[in-house]
């Protein structure tokens, strides 16, 4: 059923649909409902129907309530709403002519209503009903005097309206006390009580009732109150002893003497009196304890305590709380009246089994009071008495070492080592007649402690044999092991102690909260064995308990502090270590350490650059310390590019200024060369081409940088775009990218292309396994344009370039007239020896190149029997031939008389010319 239904729904169908409704959701809105509307009904409004439809109505709703508030489970707060409904409409049917029976059953359910506000937390609304209740008493008891006939009947009638007003009464109470109505609740339990004399069954019930006033009162600290009723619940029990029995008394008196004493100074006898009475109603150790501590909170004269005490005593108490008792007192700052009693208890419990609870006791309160010769005394007893047949239990004998420890424990803090091994020497000789003490190798690794600190080696050395003998595994015995290899100047030993193992690193085979401890415990560990031997002068090994460290903690900041600590031991011998094998290892040792960094740095920002300065400075440092090693790796380019890609990472976490971007620059070109270096010389395709898509991603990474660092400045002397451009070039072009001319047509039109660029372009484009020939050629033509543009020729670049072009052009071998463009040839040919002829140090063997060249060419053409042009092409290397030098000597007899020759020749041949 829907909520539009219900708000449209008159009174009687909501009750009717209600009723037979079974696990509805909307079951709670329609009890919110009936609840809100029954104060806008009255019988007036329902007079359409029968006082005995509304009954019917009233009982069934109130029967529901009943049933399916466990069935439902409904809130006592939904079943008081049920239950106010239906008093309200059973109400309605009986007006002042009812009958006795209807007003009874009125009486009954205001009751219980009442009652059930009371429970769900409306007390308010509670007292309603109740009083309602007891205007029905009233009238009840009017319409009761007026019928009854005879004396006896009168009096059966008056109690049984005196038992509901009991009860009315005592809800009306409980409606008070949770309202903290003290005044009001107090005059209804009164009432009640005078009406014990002739209700004595009721005298258990106020008795309860009372009880549980107190102890609310007593929890809100309201100890007067609490204390008023406590006395009510003990005089109402007390009244019925049948049904209350006296350990309930006792409970009660108890919580009262503990209301005095919390109460008020000044009810000191008040609470001693209630104590005393309830011990003497029910004894228990707990009335005996809180007698103890109500004679400890007021200034009592020492003859009561000793009262007390015998009273314990012949009360035959357990040693236990005796013992609890001694402890009470020493801890009020009673010692002299502990130590008697303590003393008494040895004594008295002397034949006891568990004497050894008191004696163990009595050891530890002499330690407490610092009479420690006593305190030595009484353990030589125990241990006498342990050998001679009064054996401490197992679980004894571990209470005395931990005292023990304890105390060694204490003075070993504050640095009196002799004091603590005379007590660890203690539980040494305890050892000796009880060898079942599982912590003995511990007890020698402490004892190794206390040697170390008074500078008796041999005898530390032998307290951690014994320990290593016992617990080898240990990873404190280890530490001392390795801590005395290090003494000795034993670093083999000292490395093999440190060295993770197995049970070192057990902690990932624990339980969750044993993993963290014992990691920390490894931490821990290599930390404190880094320290000792750097103490000792023991690089080497601290060197390797700093990687341990850095290896195994798993906290970031520890593990950064260990790198940088290694990073510095480390680095001023690698940088003096001749290239070597070992400076290789060394090398890629620090690789290892900065890779290790670079996360741990990570975690600490998080991805975000820090604005904090101790953190950037680390990253900094770290970011420095790649570059400086990278620099170092000049002979081994595959490293270096390792250093500078981890320098590139960390200095991401960097603020991004210019000096941190020329850096990150640097280092992605480095790299990006390496790699390129490692493609030209790849064994696979597979490895060229992951070495290729590696660069690439390294040079787009640059030119986003240098696109940021060029906002920040002048940079226009950079190689920066020219490399980025080249190395850009020679990946695709290797890669054989579809895309590559759409690349070129912006290199093009670039305004400042040099021509040392242009050629690099050519050669990449016809360096394998790039075969680019119509991109080099326009390259080269481009080069060749702007080396004639400036005002000073490159004579040498010049003449190289012209030589890869006319080597594009004609390739070495036999021409090709097809293939070969001879016009743009003899151009070429043409501006290098006009060049030659009007600019000195033109190199001599690229002129005896363009000579043999031509003179090829020429000789081709005679044999293809193209005359003219053959001759056309002898005379231009006749030409060249004239510019020669030194070597004009060595061609010049032989290509004259060839010229005379192919002359003679030609004058006699009578065919096609070209």
């Amino acid at each position: 059923m829907d909520a539009v239904d219900i708000r449209f729904m008159d009174f009687k169908e909501m009750v009717e649909n209600l009723l037979i409704k079974d696990g509805s959701s909307m079951i709670p809105e329609t009890i919110d409902r009936l609840f809100a509307d029954i104060a806008n009904i009255n019988r007036e409004s329902m007079a359409e129907m029968q006082d005995s439809q509304i009954e019917e109505m009233a009982v069934n709703l109130w029967n529901w309530a009943i049933i399916k508030k466990g069935a439902l489970g409904l809130s006592e707060e939904q079943s008081a709403k049920l239950r106010h409904v239906a008093c309200k409409l059973m109400c309605m049917c009986e007006g002042s002519a009812a009958s006795e029976e209807a007003i009874q059953r009125q009486i009954l359910l205001n009751m219980k209503t009442g009652k059930g506000w009371v429970d769900g937390g409306n007390a308010v609304i509670a007292d309603e009903f109740f009083q309602a209740a007891m205007a029905g008493l009233e009238k009840l008891y009017v319409k009761l005097m007026q019928s009854c006939s005879t004396e006896v009947h009168v009096t059966m009638q008056k109690t049984a309206t005196e038992s509901d007003l009991f009860r009315v009464l005592s809800y009306q109470a409980e409606s008070a006390v949770a309202q903290q109505d003290f005044q009001r609740a107090s005059t209804c339990v009164l009432r009640c009580k005078d009406m014990l004399i002739r209700l004595p069954k009721m005298s258990g019930y106020l008795h309860i009732l009372c009880y549980s006033f107190g102890i609310e009162t007593y929890k809100q600290n309201k100890y007067e109150e609490s204390s008023f009723w406590l006395r009510q619940s003990y005089d109402t029990g007390k009244m019925d002893k049948l049904s209350v029995p006296q350990e309930m008394l006792g409970k009660v008196l108890r919580l009262l003497a503990t209301a005095y004493m919390d109460w008020d100074g000044k009810e000191y006898y008040k609470a001693l009196s209630a104590v005393n009475l309830a011990n003497k109603e029910h004894l228990t150790p707990g009335g005996l304890s809180l007698k103890m501590k109500i004679l400890l909170k007021y200034e009592t004269a020492k003859e009561e305590f000793l009262g007390a005490i015998m009273e314990i005593l012949h009360r035959d108490m357990s040693l236990d709380f005796c013992l609890s008792i001694a402890k009470l007192l020493m801890y009020h700052e009673r010692e002299s009246l502990g130590s008697y009693f303590l003393k008494i208890i040895c004594e008295h419990f002397k034949s006891s089994e568990n004497i050894g609870k008191a004696l163990l006791f009595h050891v530890e309160m002499l330690l407490q009071r610092k009479e420690e010769l006593l305190a030595t005394e009484k353990i030589e007893e125990i241990i006498i008495g342990h050998q001679t047949g009064r054996q401490l239990t197992t679980e004894l004998v571990g209470c005395l070492h931990n005292i023990l420890w304890k105390k060694a424990a204490q003075s070993f803090q504050v640095e009196d080592y002799a004091d603590a091994l005379h007590w660890y020497c203690c539980s040494l000789r305890f050892y000796a007649c009880d060898q079942t003490f599982l912590d003995f190798a511990r007890l020698q690794r402490n004892m190794a402690a206390c040697y170390l600190h008074l500078g008796q080696f041999d005898k530390a050395k032998e307290a951690v044999t014994e320990a290593e003998r016992r617990d080898p595994t240990n990873i404190f015995t280890k530490f001392y092991v390795f801590r005395i290899a290090i003494l000795e100047g034993n670093s083999d030993r000292a490395l093999q102690a440190i060295a993770p193992s197995e049970n070192l690193l057990r902690a990932e085979e624990q339980e969750e909260n044993d993993v963290v401890t014992n990691r920390s415990l490894v931490s821990m560990f290599f930390s404190l064995a880094a320290q000792c031997a750097l103490q000792n002068e023991q690089q080497i090994v601290a060197e390797k308990a700093l990687e341990y460290l850095a290896q195994y903690s798993e906290d970031g900041q520890q593990v950064i502090i260990a790198l940088k600590c290694l990073l510095r031991l480390v680095l001023p011998k690698v940088s003096h270590m001749p290239e070597s094998e070992n400076k290789k290892k060394q090398m890629d040792r620090l690789l290892t350490c900065l890779n290790t960094a670079l996360p741990k740095l990570a975690q600490y920002f998080d991805g975000e650059v820090s604005t904090s300065g101790s953190r950037t400075n680390e990253a900094h440092w770290f970011r420095k310390t790649a570059w400086n090693l990278a620099v170092q790796c000049n002979k081994d380019p595959v490293t270096m590019r390792e250093f500078f890609i981890i320098s590139y990472k960390l200095s991401q976490f960097c603020p991004s200024d210019q000096a941190v971007l020329i850096a990150q620059k640097t280092c992605l070109l480095v790299a990006s060369a390496v790699d390129l270096e490692k493609g030209r010389k790849a064994s696979t395709i597979s490895e060229q081409t992951m070495l290729l898509n590696r660069a690439l991603d390294q040079i787009h990474k640059c030119r986003d940088i240098w696109n940021l660092l060029k906002e920040t400045g002048d940079f226009s002397s950079d190689p920066c775009e020219t490399l980025l451009l080249l190395y850009e070039f020679e990946v695709k072009a290797k890669m054989n990218d579809p895309l590559l001319d759409s690349f070129l047509e912006s290199v093009w039109e670039l305004p400042h292309l040099e021509s040392k660029t242009l050629e690099t372009i050519a050669s990449l484009a016809m360096e394998m396994p790039a075969h680019y020939p119509s991109i080099a050629l326009k390259a080269l033509k481009k080069a060749l344009f702007l080396h004639k543009k400036k005002e000073s020729v490159d004579v040498l670049r010049y003449s190289k370039c012209m030589h890869s072009l006319i080597n594009l052009f004609v390739p070495d071998g036999v021409p090709n007239e097809e293939l070969c463009p001879l016009e743009e040839i003899w151009g070429c040919c043409e501006d290098a020896l006009s060049l030659i002829s009007h600019t000195e140090g033109y190199p001599e063997m690229e002129i005896l190149w363009l000579m043999i060249k031509s003179w090829n060419i020429g000789i081709f053409m005679y044999s293809s029997n193209k005359y003219t042009s053959s001759e056309k092409w002898c005379g231009l290397a006749l030409r060249f031939l004239d510019h020669l030098g030194s070597l004009k000597r060595s061609y010049e007899t032989q290509i004259h008389v060839l010229y005379s020759e192919l002359l003679e020749t030609l004058n006699n041949k009578k065919g096609p010319t070209c």
